[in-house]
């Protein structure tokens, strides 16, 4: 009679075949971690992503004619592409096709992209959209007197609004992704300047600028969403703040003459000068770094292209042989649009990532995190995919 603990006994066969399997999944996981900057599955998410969109041997879909003009602003939302112009707002899908075509009058144009949203506002002036894929979701309009200061979307659909008020000196109002305003923080004792979310809404920075001992001074002003009190305070001197954006762990503030990184949390504030050069151009929306175009001099094409990490070190820095028309960062690469050619980089390992060297006359560029770029001249615009 066959003993009942050998019919129980697990097949040899199986067991090796486990431990196969188990071996094979430990060695890919060390695989991912060692190898994880030399990997890209970049080139997946645009094939996923991109995979009904037909493209020239040279990795262009086909152009598509907009609105056009010198002043026109373009960015990438997830899944459609929005512009803006002094004459009014278009929203496309990634092949071209026209969503929204709004004719409206905005002397100060200003376009913020962040994930799935994107919002156009008239800087000074009364109107503000806001648009995902498939068209505006949110609009506001405020009393003729009164002008919006600025107005940034996170990675989560929500917005930061900047704008004046009777009584204050500056307010700053968050929405939740519903659009449902979350809260009022007002100030009556020094001017707002802009105001940011981090990307998982938990946190705002407003930035102010009042009169300091000497002259007027800059302050980084950190909020838990829903709190009117700071936790937190850090002094700018006396810089005038450009631009900013979050990366979550950093808050980058760009100044005339430097670049502020100071940590989510408030508790450190690094640096990197360039006083000693003029700024020609950037951006800040790498993941983990900044994009600064510097010069020797106000006029003229012998610029330095800086990649600044966010602990304020130099990670690598390039100089453009031709005159740099546009830049754009996300994620891990930039791309620089020169006359010649658009050249896209990545910072993993800080090399040349994808070149094109007939851009159609493009004047203006945007990335996406995927890789992918925007490009547009001065009528039609069309997707480049590496």
């Amino acid at each position: 009679m066959k003993d009942p603990k050998e019919s129980k006994r697990p097949n040899l066969l199986l067991r090796l075949i486990t431990l196969v399997v188990t071996a094979a999944l430990l060695l890919g996981a060390v695989a991912l971690v060692v190898y994880r900057d030399r990997l890209n599955f970049d080139a997946l998410r645009r094939w996923m992503e991109y995979r009904n969109l037909e493209t020239s041997e040279t990795g262009e879909a086909a152009p598509f004619s907009y609105g056009g003009g010198t002043d026109t602003a373009l960015g990438c939302l997830d899944n459609a592409l929005l512009f803006c112009s002094g004459n009014g707002i278009q929203l496309f899908t990634n092949s071209g096709t026209e969503l929204v075509d709004e004719v409206i009058t905005l002397n100060n144009p200003v376009l913020s992209c962040a994930g799935r949203l994107g919002v156009v506002y008239d800087m000074g002036g009364q109107e503000l959209r806001a648009y995902d894929s498939r068209g505006q979701v949110f609009s506001l309009t405020l009393e003729e007197q009164y002008g919006i200061l600025s107005a940034r979307p996170n990675q989560a659909g929500w917005l930061a609004v900047t704008r004046q008020q009777s009584g204050y000196k500056g307010v700053t109002t968050v929405y939740d992704s519903s659009f449902s305003p979350v809260v009022d923080l007002r100030w009556s004792s020094a001017f707002v300047q802009d105001a940011i979310l981090s990307p998982d809404s938990k946190w705002v920075a407003v930035f102010t600028m009042g009169q300091g001992t000497e002259s007027f001074e800059s302050w980084l002003n950190l909020y838990a969403v829903g709190e009117e009190e700071p936790a937190a305070q850090l002094s700018l001197g006396n810089t005038t703040v450009l631009d900013l954006a979050h990366s979550g762990s950093v808050i980058r503030v760009l100044g005339e003459s430097s670049l502020h990184l100071a940590a989510a949390d408030g508790s450190t504030l690094e640096q990197f000068s360039f006083s000693d050069r003029y700024l020609k151009g950037y951006d800040l929306g790498g993941g983990d770094f900044s994009l600064l175009l510097l010069g020797r001099y106000r006029a003229g094409s012998a610029n330095e292209l800086v990649v600044v990490g966010d602990d304020g070190q130099v990670l690598a820095s390039l100089s453009p042989e031709a005159q740099v028309l546009d830049l754009s960062a996300a994620g891990r690469y930039f791309a620089v649009l020169t006359g010649q050619s658009l050249e896209i980089y990545d910072t993993g390992d800080l090399s040349l990532y994808a070149a094109l060297d007939d851009t159609q006359g493009a004047r203006s560029v945007a990335l996406r995190d995927d890789g992918s770029a925007l490009l547009a001249n001065g009528e039609d615009a069309w997707l480049f995919l590496p």
